[in-house]
């Protein structure tokens, strides 16, 4: 009876002490400690760290089955789940609260710190003790990751530091959904009717206002940008998993249905008409085009390397019009993500983060996205102020027209903007651009996205040749 009365003590004390822990955690997440007690209670640095790598470690399998997913694509989700409850929809221009942005730095900076353990062999001379030079191999982070995760963390703080320069202007404010005020009825009835409506004076914003707001929104579009290209070539990069592959029809034509495969395989292809013909009344409709064109040109790729005639993947049409077919593809391709850059991501993005292995891409891609997806928030709820004072001003014509990103400055403005200097270019680079201007098609619909890392010329679908074997954008 005693021995039986201590072990219901010892199990009470046990929820107890789990149920303070949760109560800590709970307060610790919520930015808020309810008194000096909880805040005792909360799990030091070190307690949370260790649990957030346990997880990942776990391939997020709590029951240590091993039915968990692979490292890389933990350490992305943990990335887009840790933005997510930490930004959020960004439904105004404000500073982020003080705790909210020191714990972003913070954890943020434990999953980053992953790519300081991913390293590559370089040779490096080395003079020993008497006097002789000797070539050692030693070794340094990975070269794509010491590229861009220094670049990647300076545009993180430029949309941080962006939402607080907010912090003192007094021109523009918010009208809830809930207000039963004028203000209130005039609010937004579009499809995000839970953005808060931007509020200005009567006459409109002043012109120094006016003007450094879109100051900030041409700086954020650059932040976007630059967040875009690296999260493009970092996609073109990952290899594409055997069974995207397998569900592949054996003809891009059956693929892209006769219409569309008309038009892209048409003697002459003008890009405008083409997509003045195409049905972009939807998000589904413009994702479900993407998807037909990038397995279409994943078909032709494999037929231009198919060497074996007997090959299921061999095609009849001469190499020289497939490889034009593919050059047209990948054009509606980059058109599509620069139009609408807020669609979600296609089946084929989708396939390579869930089956990627590579824990520096996954880290890349991750963290380039969500700095694209918050960069064109940020840039849309400028455009909802600048248009609220387009109306003000004129209320018969109020529209602001949504910029879309100029492919011609990218590379341009992209290594100015985040520090680099023209000196880091490769001959190679300058080679490509040199070859790319003497193409007698629009340079405007050509412009691509500057190579970060590598010297090749960027494409969706670069690593086709080998073939070897998540949910919708946040």
């Amino acid at each position: 009876m005693i021995l039986e009365t201590k072990n219901n003590s010892m199990a009470g004390g046990r929820a107890l002490k789990r149920n303070e822990t949760f109560k800590s955690r709970l307060a610790y997440d919520s930015g808020v400690a309810s008194s000096p007690r909880a805040q005792q209670n909360q799990p030091s640095d070190m307690e949370l760290m260790k649990e957030k790598f346990a997880k990942l470690l776990l391939g997020e399998d709590m029951s240590g089955g091993g039915k968990g997913v692979s490292s890389a694509l933990a350490l992305s989700n943990s990335i887009t789940n840790l933005a997510a409850s930490v930004f959020g929809e960004l439904k105004r221009l404000e500073p982020m609260p003080a705790e909210t942005k020191a714990k972003w730095r913070k954890e943020i900076g434990w999953l980053l710190s992953v790519t300081d353990h991913i390293v590559e062999f370089v040779p490096c001379n080395q003079k020993s003790k008497d006097g002789t030079n000797m070539e050692v191999m030693v070794t340094k982070q990975r070269s794509d990751l010491q590229m861009n995760i220094p670049a990647l963390r300076k545009l993180d703080a430029m949309l941080i530091d962006c939402l607080d320069s907010f912090k003192d202007q007094s021109e523009f404010s918010y009208v809830s959904k809930d207000d039963q005020s004028e203000d209130g009825k005039n609010s937004r009835n579009d499809e995000k009717w839970w953005i808060p409506t931007p509020k200005v004076p009567p006459n409109g914003l002043s012109d120094p206002m006016r003007k450094w707001l879109q100051f900030q929104k041409d700086s954020v579009n650059q932040v976007h940008k630059a967040a875009m290209a690296i999260n493009a070539q970092v996609l073109s990069e990952m290899e594409i998993p055997e069974s995207y592959i397998e569900s592949l029809p054996k003809k891009g034509r059956a693929s892209l249905g006769d219409s569309i495969y008309k038009s892209i395989t048409d003697e002459y292809f003008d890009p405008d008409y083409f997509f003045t013909t195409m049905d972009f009344s939807s998000e589904h409709k413009i994702v479900d085009l993407k998807n037909r064109i990038e397995a279409s040109v994943v078909i032709w790729r494999r037929k231009m390397n198919a060497k074996d005639g007997k090959s299921t993947w061999g095609s009849a049409v001469s190499f020289e019009k497939r490889e034009i077919f593919e050059e047209r593809a990948e054009l509606v391709l980059l058109i599509l993500k620069q139009r609408f850059p807020g669609i979600p991501q296609s089946t084929l993005d989708i396939s390579k983060i869930q089956y990627d292995r590579d824990l520096g891409q996954a880290v890349l891609e991750s963290y380039s996205r969500i700095i694209e997806s918050r960069a064109f928030t940020i840039m849309s709820r400028i455009e909802d102020v600048l248009q609220a004072d387009a109306m003000a001003q004129n209320p018969s014509n109020g529209e602001v027209k949504r910029s879309l990103p100029d492919t011609e400055e990218v590379g341009k403005t992209l290594l100015d903007f985040i520090g680099w200097t023209a000196d880091q270019e490769d001959n190679n680079t300058k080679k490509d651009l040199k070859e790319d201007s003497t193409k007698d098609v629009d340079v405007k619909f050509l412009g691509k996205p500057p190579n970060i890392v590598t010297n090749k010329r960027f494409s969706y679908l670069e690593n086709l040749g080998m073939c070897r074997s998540p949910t919708a954008r946040h």
